[in-house]
């Protein structure tokens, strides 16, 4: 039977029709925003896939309700007419764009295209594409040819001193003394510029690092005399420090709690008699001072040899008399 119906088809000369479905992949995806697809390409996207894999109305239709998204997609549910088996592509592609047509009016876009700048990180490229597409939308569309061409002049003329005052930087400049005739010419010289630009900046960056890998590696044989001197230095500055340090320093603070034992310790270290140039005890209780208190000379001269020289006290204040030289007097005293 499956022979029978291919005989048939060779003999009526009917061409088997093979549909390359994998061009679906192809068709962007539609939500009816502006910041989107815009409504033409998709329609134009779906056309010419259909066309190359050979698809019929019906199958277009059906794939471009599966592209649909987000607004777009509520509409087409919301519309009872679009889901009957007999819509045509026509219809279908005419209720899309009477629904989702450009609200805003030609004063709208002209405004738009006359006051276009060019953003802090859009390239010349994207900006040159962005005045195209609001070029587009200012061109008036009529049916008499030579009429359309003049509004295209219109709309080129419009498009190459947007286009021109909107660039910034140094590819601005350059393209506005130039004072190109066309915006193809007007773009050539902003790219080039641009292009300029980006290599005198790469090219400074180059040498800097150039020069500072050249400064490193002229420093680096020096680098180990210098190291060990410094620490040479560290090294012997800590040796003559240290016993200052000791003498100073308190031991660092731990989590653990101190009690007042411990501080009362450390702060009878630190302390230095002035009589014997020891530490941790006062001078009325340097064990050498009491001593010699315990073994005094004969003479009275023998015990001021050992005694410590006094220091002189302003005439309005009173010298400061230890324990000791008060006992010693008092004994002096009692002897004559």
């Amino acid at each position: 039977m499956e022979i029978q119906r291919l005989r048939d088809r060779l003999s009526i000369a009917m061409p088997t029709v093979h549909k390359d479905l994998s061009l679906i992949s192809l068709v962007p995806k539609w939500s009816g925003l502006e910041s989107g697809v815009p409504l033409e390409e998709f329609f134009s996207s779906i056309e010419g896939s259909a066309l190359i894999g050979r698809w019929e109305q019906s199958d277009m239709i059906r794939i471009a309700v599966l592209k649909l998204t987000g607004a777009a997609k509520l509409f087409y549910n919301g519309c009872p007419e679009l889901h009957t088996e007999d819509v045509t592509w026509s219809s279908f592609k005419s209720a899309l764009t009477q629904r989702f047509r450009d609200t805003h009016s030609d004063q709208f876009h002209f405004m738009q295209l006359q006051t276009a700048r060019q953003k802090k990180n859009e390239s010349v490229r994207e900006f040159a594409d962005r005045c195209k597409g609001l070029a587009q939308k200012v061109m008036c569309k009529v049916d008499d040819p030579a009429a359309q061409r003049i509004h295209r002049e219109n709309a080129d003329r419009m498009l190459l001193a947007s286009f021109v005052g909107g660039l910034w930087g140094i590819p601005g400049k350059q393209t506005r003394y130039a004072s190109p005739r066309s915006f193809e010419h007007a773009l050539s010289i902003a790219l080039t510029v641009q292009e300029a630009e980006n290599q005198e900046k790469f090219n400074e960056t180059f040498y800097t690092r150039f020069d500072d890998s050249v400064r490193l590696l002229s420093r680096s044989p020096s680098r180990p005399r210098r190291e060990g001197s410094s620490s040479r230095r560290s090294a012997d500055t800590q040796a003559v420090n240290h016993p200052r340090d000791q003498r100073y320093r308190t031991p660092r603070s731990t989590n653990k709690p101190s009690n007042s034992g411990t501080r009362n310790e450390q702060t009878k270290a630190a302390i230095r008699c002035y009589e014997c140039n020891g530490l941790g005890h006062y001078a009325r209780e340097c064990p050498t001072r009491l001593k010699k208190e315990a073994h005094p000379s004969g003479s009275r001269g023998s015990r001021d040899q050992y005694r410590r020289p006094r220091i002189s006290h302003p005439p309005d204040k009173p010298p400061r008399v230890q324990k000791g030289e008060a006992r010693e007097r008092e004994t002096s005293q009692g002897n004559e």
